[in-house]
């Protein structure tokens, strides 16, 4: 952050404080699914059940409690590894027909098969598992499934040595998508086109649906989402806020970032609290791009953060801005540090030392450490020492 330009947050951290939180909680993998919970307010270690049936909340699937929902990613394979965990960013439309074309197959042969895919955004899809038991719902749901972000470049079957009945079968269901996938004409013309395959899924991120409680009844507030990813607009939907449609919110670093802050400014005319979330800064994490990093960081600042404050001159509000996980461009995934965060509130007389919003500079902050999921109780009340 140290390398981008934002005036407009910088001017917050000049008129607030700063400081780190964590919104992973110890006993959970570092992503997007129980940082973000906490972002919402929810403690995941009480909520949380898994990313694929947040995001099939997302996209209006329904399930029943045997039904176990994973992620489902349009991978490259290539010689027993994961090449790649988005298949060079496949788009929606490709990736439809080649999920489309998993459930046909399975479905022409086997008779009694119990899943079904679910296209949904470039890699990310979901995959539903109807169990025919409590016991293989437990067992999948419990089941050690890796982000294949965290694994790219190793061999499938070292992370994948599941040894229960059922979830061999959910592994030769992913290694079985490959014949399915690997001749298929989208991917025949994708590596014509010089592209990565998308020559086979990978399932990971499973459980069960959710219950979280109401947000209007748990904080007392209207709420809004913005995001371009299903995995938020799945934790805004079981949380009861209104999840806004952007158009040209993609999840990538061609996100519409002036329309998202257009759509901001118009949300808080009749909401109380708005949450947008931008995707970009982790995907440049994951591909290692300084440059991408840096343009998405100022192009939040200048197309969102700026026009959202300028709408807000004169009123009394409070403002956040953090990470929900770090994802550094020297390892290409995410970690469990803590993030930077700066506050401002214009009910509040606090101030401290931090003139910018970087890493090294919060370091000066008064903003006390407390675990992410309290964030907004404590922007409600003020409660910053």
């Amino acid at each position: 952050m140290e390398a981008a330009n934002t005036p407009n947050i910088d001017k917050l951290a000049k008129r607030g404080i700063g400081g780190f939180t964590n919104n992973v909680p110890n006993q959970f993998t570092p992503g997007s699914d129980v940082a973000n919970m906490s972002i919402f307010g929810y403690n995941p270690a009480g909520c949380y059940t898994g990313r694929g049936p947040l995001e099939a909340g997302s996209m209006g699937i329904e399930t029943t409690h045997n039904d176990v929902i994973f992620r489902c990613n349009t991978i490259t394979e290539k010689d027993g590894n994961i090449e790649d965990f988005n298949a060079g960013h496949i788009t929606s439309d490709e990736a439809e027909i080649l999920i489309e074309a998993l459930n046909e197959y399975f479905n022409e042969k086997y008779d009694d098969f119990r899943g079904k895919f679910y296209p949904g955004i470039s890699y990310r899809h979901l995959f539903v598992y109807s169990c025919e038991s409590e016991e293989d719902t437990k067992i999948l749901d419990e089941l050690e499934t890796l982000p294949p972000h965290d694994i790219v470049g190793e061999n499938i079957e070292e992370n994948t040595s599941w040894d229960d009945e059922i979830a061999i079968r959910i592994r030769e269901i992913m290694k079985e998508s490959k014949k399915v996938l690997e001749n298929h004409e989208i991917n025949k013309k994708r590596v014509a086109e010089g592209k990565k395959p998308a020559n086979m899924v990978w399932l990971w991120g499973q459980g069960t649906t959710p219950q979280l409680p109401n947000f209007k009844e748990t904080y007392g507030l209207d709420g809004a989402v913005i995001t371009g990813v299903d995995l938020l607009k799945g934790i805004g939907i079981f949380a009861g806020l209104d999840v806004i449609e952007v158009p040209g919110a993609t999840g990538f670093f061609d996100t519409d970032y002036r329309a998202k802050g257009k759509y901001g400014v118009e949300a808080l005319k009749d909401h109380d609290l708005l949450l947008i979330h931008i995707e970009a800064p982790d995907e440049a994490g994951h591909a290692s791009d300084i440059e991408e990093k840096v343009k998405a960081i100022e192009r939040i600042d200048e197309f969102i953060v700026g026009p959202i404050l300028d709408s807000l001159e004169g009123q009394e509000y409070k403002a956040a801005i953090l990470p929900d996980h770090p994802t550094p461009i020297s390892v290409g995934t995410h970690t469990r540090d803590d993030v930077p965060v700066i506050v401002y509130s214009t009910t509040s007389n606090l101030s401290d030392d931090v003139e910018r919003f970087t890493e090294k500079e919060v370091e000066k902050g008064s903003f006390a450490y407390r675990e992410g999921h309290n964030l907004i109780n404590r922007l409600i009340n003020d409660d910053f020492n």
